[in-house]
């Protein structure tokens, strides 16, 4: 829970809710570290102090490396002060900063971003339907956007030097061939005009 804010219970019940939902989500790729409610049990350093995320994702390998952070907010919770405090906190560390907004608070989030320059890696919105909880992409930042971008032409970059180390391979054999066709032609001719004269000797 943000130290800043004291939630209605029915809200802080629904904010813990969407973090457990969140932390099976981002289990498939993560180790994930979660802060419901006012639980402090998964830090992270910025600067000389510890700050409590709602999810800290990290590197499922040994080293345990932080990969990013997630954090939840409610309609009472979307205002400048927490976006003061928590996101740009947060969004400046060296990981991607995830937002979840309520459907209602997506825009009034939006402009906060702007008017802050808070570069969020993702923002995504949610909302309840029944029992279920429904999270929709609203925007990824460009960086994340640009990291992917460059991610694909360098594999496309490294299929067409494969490609094109293979070539000369498929040259050099086509030219062998060629090669060989040749001098098998110039064989088979060279044995005609060979006939050819010793039947005309024979005639003579």
């Amino acid at each position: 829970m943000s130290p800043i804010l004291l939630r209605p219970v029915r809200e802080q019940l629904e904010h813990d809710r969407v973090i457990r939902l969140l932390q099976a989500k981002y289990r498939r790729k993560f180790d994930v570290a979660i802060n419901p409610g006012s639980e402090q049990t998964a830090p992270i350093t910025v600067g000389q102090s510890p700050w409590y995320p709602d999810l800290v994702l990290l590197s499922q390998e040994r080293g345990r490396k932080l990969m990013g952070v997630v954090e939840v907010e409610t309609a009472e919770s979307v205002n400048n002060l927490e976006a003061m405090s928590q996101w740009a906190t947060f969004a400046r560390q060296r990981v991607p900063l995830h937002l979840y907004i309520p459907v209602s608070m997506v825009d009034v989030a939006k402009r906060l971003c702007a008017a802050l320059q808070i570069p969020v890696g993702e923002l995504w919105s949610y909302q309840g339907i029944g029992d279920q909880v429904r999270f929709t992409l609203v925007q990824r930042s460009s960086r994340a956007s640009d990291d992917k971008a460059r991610t694909a032409v360098r594999a496309r970059a490294a299929a067409g030097h494969s490609r094109a180390a293979s070539r000369p391979r498929r040259a050099s054999v086509s030219s062998r061939r060629s090669q060989s066709a040749k001098k098998g032609g110039s064989r088979v001719a060279g044995a005609r005009r060979g006939a050819a004269r010793a039947a005309r000797q024979k005639r003579k």
